[in-house]
């Protein structure tokens, strides 16, 4: 007997999206797929197409040309299914009622519902539920469209900046909750400006540009992709920054005065696509350089030499 494997239905499908703005063209020819499970960075410089696509995502847009899925059907049909939630920027919020009404509101509406208790302990907002929504602080609003998002059973939760407004402690437990989301099955999508919670938390990140996707992969690869990596060394006395500006294969150099006590020391930071070639070629130069380190790329420095030849190419 023969047996067919069957493929999972992509949670999220976009073939060949594009999406102007009169002159200005927010998404460009993109096509991408999320699976059931993935935890997915959604990063890029402002005026990139994150939003755009967040909002194509759920069908608060339409696409000019191409196609959007949202688990094989359209964005619309599957919010009305109750198979997404989503935490938006800004806005969601009405301001004329208390937290713990919007969120027994939001249990209400959604077609599989979680105990509105529950959901108020999940994201911490206990303390400031008898609180009116327009008497809240920053953080607390993020909070309170964290709970509206996970106000029932979704299999898909999209979240844009999560966590702007939040302190470091507020921070951790939200991801500490959504890693638990995760765990569950959910996919969960997110755009950031915070590029260590993207190397910290997604399975898989992806980098937008213009509207276009430049890189999709683990935080691992995208460091990779990046084809460059760090090299940090001190030099005593004073130096001439020319031959290290010379050197094989730098991409960035920074000097600075490295505080010694004599204060004439300084500490070099380089990129390289070539590390060895140049560690190699400094040596050669004839100088001594003290607490030498290589290593690679950290997401934020990948995402910008990323960033950065792409701008470099398209001028």
């Amino acid at each position: 007997m023969t047996t067919t494997a069957v493929t999972a239905t992509p949670v999220v499908g976009f073939e060949q999206v594009t999406k102007s703005y009169g002159s200005v063209r927010a998404v460009d020819g993109l096509s991408l797929v999320l699976r059931p499970g993935e935890t997915v960075a959604l990063l890029g410089p402002n005026g990139a197409g994150k939003s755009t696509t967040l909002d194509l995502l759920l069908g608060l847009k339409q696409a000019d040309t191409g196609k959007v899925e949202v688990f094989g059907t359209s964005p619309r049909e599957a919010i009305v299914a109750g198979r997404v939630g989503a935490m938006l920027q800004s806005g969601g919020l009405m301001d004329e009622v208390t937290v713990g009404e919007l969120v027994k509101l939001a249990c209400d509406l959604h077609p599989k519902p979680y105990k509105v208790a529950d959901v108020i302990a999940r994201a911490g907002i206990a303390q400031i539920a008898d609180r009116k929504v327009n008497k809240l602080s920053g953080g607390q609003a993020q909070r309170v469209r964290f709970a509206l998002a996970t106000a029932g059973d979704s299999d898909l939760i999209v979240l844009d900046e999560p966590t702007t407004g939040m302190d470091v402690s507020a921070r951790q437990a939200f991801w500490a909750t959504m890693r638990e989301q995760a765990d569950q099955g959910r996919t969960v999508l997110f755009a950031t400006h915070y590029l260590e919670e993207a190397d910290a938390i997604a399975d898989r990140v992806l980098v937008l540009h213009r509207g276009r996707l430049l890189a999709d992969g683990t935080s691992a690869e995208i460091k990779a992709k990046a084809g460059a990596r760090r090299i940090a060394f001190d030099l005593d006395g004073e130096i001439d920054e020319t031959p290290i500006r010379s050197l094989p294969f730098l991409t960035s150099v920074t000097v600075s005065n490295s505080g010694s006590a004599a204060g004439s020391g300084h500490t070099i930071r380089i990129q390289s696509t070539d590390a060895d070639a140049t560690v190699h070629a400094l040596y050669g130069l004839g100088v001594y350089p003290r607490n030498l380190e290589v290593a690679g790329l950290g997401l934020e420095q990948a995402f910008v030499a990323i960033t950065e030849a792409e701008e470099a190419k398209q001028s």
